[in-house]
């Protein structure tokens, strides 16, 4: 992934770690993994502590960042240390990663320095960190199991506790290196919205169908507006594959957007090291389809979620975790 490719803006949406900078990022997260063996709580709270040990430009950016993501509301970040001599790529229903690695530390130190990693336990069984990776079987899915085209979403759009950011690091890029991360802004799309369509998207009148396993009936909750806020910069919440209109006029302006938004896309081809990080609140996210062929090769992606106020989900977090139980 290179700037050019990218076509984010340099010094606010790209960040090269510096081979100098990526070693002490190693250091840190390979403390973390002698520290911590296990992702949970405990990693979680050794990782915001250790956070203020990586490098001072690093945690500027990212710093930065939170603040303001920008026109794309998406980080780019390159050069990130993995660990050496990956296993194969999973390729099963629901993995995740369960032992600290040097990846997955990496990923929980940066979510400290955006906010407080989270999970939702009815998703993966509550990891922390999560592979995303192609399913035998499950080619056409809208999922992070699929390999088809994934329609422009933001993540966990039905959910009061949608998360604030997602964080997704490559670990091993597709065979064919066609798999692009799809990203589009809010911000670079609202101009080419007239006022009554914004009008109606501010409107309560929209539903978003939760995946079965969260076990929510999308059709007995209360609808929600796509665009709250400022109205000159509303936050986002739709996800094109699930969400539908109580009315003619919403459904319209639904369609209005999803155009609107495709006319300012973006395409991130990562590579290993590369981490995208994705603003939930400003830019939706998908993925261009692949062809993955199952042996132990494939494209492999690891997430993590991020809630920049956690206190506002205490209702959902027992025990004070960091795992949403509904």
């Amino acid at each position: 992934m290179t700037e050019a490719t990218v076509g984010l803006a340099p010094g606010r949406n790209v960040l090269t770690v510096s081979p100098d900078d990526a070693a002490v990022v190693a250091a840190v997260a390979d403390r973390l993994v002698a520290a911590q063996p296990h992702v949970g709580d405990a990693l979680v709270a050794a990782a915001r502590a250790a956070w203020e040990e990586l490098p001072a430009g690093v945690r500027r950016r990212i710093r930065a960042f939170r603040r303001d993501s920008g026109a794309s509301g998406v980080l780019a970040v390159h050069g990130l240390p993995l660990d050496a001599g990956l296993p194969p790529t999973p390729a099963v229903g629901g993995s995740v990663q369960r032992t600290t690695t040097r990846a997955a530390a990496v990923l929980l130190l940066t979510a400290c320095g955006l906010g407080d990693p989270a999970a939702y336990r009815r998703e993966k069984g509550g990891a922390l960190v999560q592979d995303v990776v192609p399913v035998p079987g499950q080619e056409a899915f809208q999922g992070n199991a699929g390999s088809t085209e994934l329609m422009l979403h933001n993540e966990n759009a039905f959910h009061p506790h949608r998360p604030d950011y997602v964080l997704l690091l490559c670990l091993r890029a597709d065979h064919d290196r066609v798999a692009g991360l799809h990203t589009s802004s809010v911000r670079e799309a609202l101009a080419l919205l007239p006022g009554p369509t914004r009008a109606l998207l501010a409107r309560p009148v929209f539903r978003t169908a939760a995946p079965p396993s969260f076990g929510f009936d999308s059709a007995g909750t209360p609808g929600h507006a796509v665009f709250t806020g400022d109205a000159e910069d509303p936050d986002v919440r739709v996800d094109f594959a699930a969400t539908t209109a109580v009315t003619p006029a919403g459904q319209a302006a639904l369609a209005e957007l999803s155009r609107a938004l495709g006319a300012v896309p973006r395409t991130l081809h990562l590579e290993p090291g590369d981490l995208a990080v994705v603003d939930n609140h400003i830019a939706l996210h998908g993925r261009s389809a692949f062809r993955p062929r199952y042996d132990g090769a494939d494209r492999w992606l690891q997430r993590t979620f991020v809630l920049s106020d956690l206190r506002r989900s205490r209702d959902h977090r027992p025990g004070d975790g960091h795992v949403l139980d509904r």
